[in-house]
């Protein structure tokens, strides 16, 4: 006779779900699960880098020309924000296994602190396109990117623009995505949640922001340092 879900419950705890027969089991579901959602991610991902670099090979100096209008001080700041972010998120995982549940709400409100940080700088780097002119549309103003000391094709320009905003903002609507996971883990980790046996939510979590903090990794070359060299 099969054991009773109560039996089951008080064997390997609540956070067991019944269709699972034991936690092992549940926590190999979740993270099949995780890494067949980042596949999609990078399918997104995938097709506007693909764009960005088709037209990036037929518009090189004008898309050079419009990155040396990225405050690239800005952009670095973030890279490294984001670096800080992805260890603090490691080492939540690792307090979470070890079950130390102070250090885990520690670590995740770091995290917390560095995502919003980022989300910050980047306000600030759209506000300064905004003011410059520099957001695709009738009021594009290419006047100030200049291309061999002439202004550069603003057509051209707004192409590059167009995919800064796209990749740049669905960047960082997947970090308001993570930190909106974050803060939940951190309410569920200050309860107590999480422990020794069942900490599978910060792991999966924690894999989707490697992932965004990736996905930046590659952002940033892409947009900010296509041609620095004047």
């Amino acid at each position: 006779m099969s054991d009773s879900p109560v039996a089951v419950e008080q064997a390997h705890g609540p956070e067991l779900l019944h269709h699972f027969a034991d936690p092992e089991q549940q926590r190999a579901a979740a993270s099949l699960g995780m890494w067949l959602f980042l596949a999609t991610e990078i399918m997104f991902f995938g097709g506007m880098f693909c764009a960005y670099l088709v037209y990036r090979r037929w518009y090189f100096a004008e898309f050079a020309a419009s990155s040396r209008t990225l405050d690239i001080w800005l952009g670095t700041i973030n890279t490294i924000v984001l670096i800080c972010s992805s260890l603090t998120v490691a080492l939540g995982v690792r307090a979470a296994q070890m079950g130390k549940r102070k250090l885990l709400v520690v670590l995740l409100i770091l995290t917390l602190i560095f995502g919003l940080a980022f989300l910050g700088i980047k306000g600030k780097e759209w506000s300064d396109k905004f003011h410059e002119h520099h957001i695709p549309g009738p009021q594009f103003d290419a006047g100030e990117i200049q291309l061999n000391g002439h202004p550069v094709d603003a057509r051209s320009a707004q192409i590059f623009f167009s995919l800064y905003f796209a990749m740049t903002g669905m960047h960082a609507l997947h970090m308001i995505i993570g930190v909106f996971m974050f803060v939940i883990l951190t309410w569920y980790a200050w309860k107590g949640r999480f422990n020794q046996r069942y900490y599978t939510p910060v792991e999966n979590c924690g894999l989707y922001w490697h992932f965004v903090d990736i996905i930046w990794i590659y952002l940033f070359p892409l947009l900010y340092l296509i041609d620095r060299k004047k």
